[in-house]
């Protein structure tokens, strides 16, 4: 068997196995997740608070408790989370809220949310008129919408011209 053929095979076994324990791996995530996520289920609670100010930020500089702050990942301090300092009843907290329910909290609003501890899971009802943020567009999106208007502004060239 020539020399290369080898090669190619034993990469292709390599690449295998790693395939096989990344899909275990991830099964045993996906189990660990669902699990956690049951337990957020059964620990939540409705509050009504008037959301003051949300923005994405270290969990450092988030001002947590520091019981809060010890338990999260070293990878996850890095990282920007979706804060939220709102008022809850007369105490002013900070909140981490999921990253699906964090683009639509209205500020300076108040609204009725379900709370597991520090993490709000979801928006049951806003009081008020809620405006709705535009989204904003990706990098692709943007770059599609410059060569559209480039197409048009092209076109309406040609046919200015053709008219003289």
């Amino acid at each position: 068997m020539p020399l290369a053929l080898k090669i190619v095979l034993i990469v292709l076994a390599v690449v295998l196995v790693l395939f096989i324990i990344l899909i275990i791996v991830g099964r045993k995530m996906q189990k660990k997740q669902e699990a956690s996520q049951a337990d957020i289920e059964a620990a939540s609670q409705i509050m009504s608070m008037l959301i003051i100010d949300k923005k994405r930020m270290r969990i450092k500089d988030a001002n947590l408790p520091k019981i809060v702050t010890e338990q999260i990942p070293k990878y996850m301090k890095a990282a920007k989370m979706p804060i939220v300092k709102a008022k809850v009843g007369p105490k002013v907290m900070t909140l981490i809220a999921d990253v699906k329910v964090f683009d639509s909290l209205p500020v300076k609003m108040e609204s009725k949310v379900k709370v597991s501890g520090i993490y709000i899971t979801e928006i049951i009802s806003t009081r008020g008129k809620v405006t709705s943020q535009p989204k904003k567009k990706g990098f692709r999106a943007k770059i599609a919408d410059k060569a559209a208007r480039a197409q048009a502004a092209a076109n309406a060239g040609k046919n200015s011209t053709k008219k003289k």
